[in-house]
């Protein structure tokens, strides 16, 4: 698929039928682009079968309880959509975004009680986020800014407005010749990169941040499982920066990002090891079984 992702085509699945992915559009005044009222997930499909797909689409709907508003289809009903998108444009390996928001409609201020909520589906091809970095191992800056407190925002919901500073750390990093950026909590913790999860090795002991103030990402919690499995001792708790130093892998883990092995963050270097790669070869494994 080439072109821009509006200049493509190919069918979009929008509030219960296809559209002709170039028609695939909002109104201008629509609530989620002004105020950010908008939830979504990231998905891969393997072999035409979306890996952990339900609970992609369980989380979709609870962010968008955690937003104060009600998807318009159920579960299953999201289920069969994804599955017609795949379908539908003839794929098998895809990425696949499910995106809800407040649409257009009586209300255009910061209350939006009265408009409709949108849902939509759309599924591309698209390889590795890192390019070559599975092999040799990602660049990470290190952002200035701080995942928020749970206090301040949504931290657990996958909300759109919650990346606009992963967006700008992500913009930076690259300016700098870095693939990505890792960010620290709102208390000064290590807590995830712009748009995954990350893990440690420390003495054949992984290490990785608690997720009480950013998203529990779902291929985290499979990789832990991996881990544990193993026997392989996994610690979740705060991890200081002055840490860094001591740990002698790294790795990331997202939808988008799989099983991606760091070499570098900042001025620290780790080595893409043994266990970080029998944990990217095992997952790609399971995704595909």
């Amino acid at each position: 698929m080439a072109g821009g992702y509006d200049d493509r085509d190919g069918k979009i699945w929008m509030d219960g039928q296809f559209v002709d992915w170039r028609g695939a559009n909002v109104h201008i005044l629509t609530h989620a682009m002004h105020y950010a009222s908008s939830v979504f997930e990231g998905e891969r499909a393997y072999n035409g079968k979306i890996f952990l797909s339900r609970k992609h689409s369980e989380r979709l709907h609870y962010s968008a309880r955690e937003l104060d508003f009600e998807i318009p289809f159920t579960v299953d009903e999201i289920e069969a959509a994804k599955e017609e998108v795949l379908r539908v444009n003839g794929f098998t390996d895809a990425y696949v975004r499910a995106v809800a928001w407040r649409g257009a409609g009586e209300d255009m201020g910061v209350a939006s009680k009265r408009n409709p909520v949108r849902l939509a589906i759309a599924a591309w091809e698209w390889g590795s986020y890192y390019g070559d970095a599975k092999m040799k191992g990602a660049k990470l800056d290190i952002a200035k800014w701080k995942r928020p407190s749970p206090e301040t925002a949504p931290s657990h919901a996958k909300a759109a407005g919650l990346y606009m500073i992963c967006t700008m750390s992500k913009h930076a990093a690259e300016a700098k010749g870095c693939s990505d950026a890792m960010m620290f909590d709102y208390r000064g913790y290590v807590a995830e990169a712009t748009g995954a999860n990350i893990f440690f090795v420390k003495d054949g002991e992984v290490h990785t941040p608690k997720p009480d103030c950013f998203l529990n990402g779902l291929t985290r919690q499979t990789v832990i499982g991996m881990l544990e499995e193993r026997q392989v001792r996994v610690h979740e708790r705060h991890i200081m920066p002055e840490e860094l130093e001591g740990f002698q892998q790294c790795w990331l883990t997202g939808t988008a990002a799989e099983v991606t092995p760091v070499g570098q963050i900042g001025d620290y270097s780790f080595e893409v090891g043994g266990l970080t790669r029998e944990i990217a070869e095992s997952y790609e494994t399971l995704v595909r079984a």
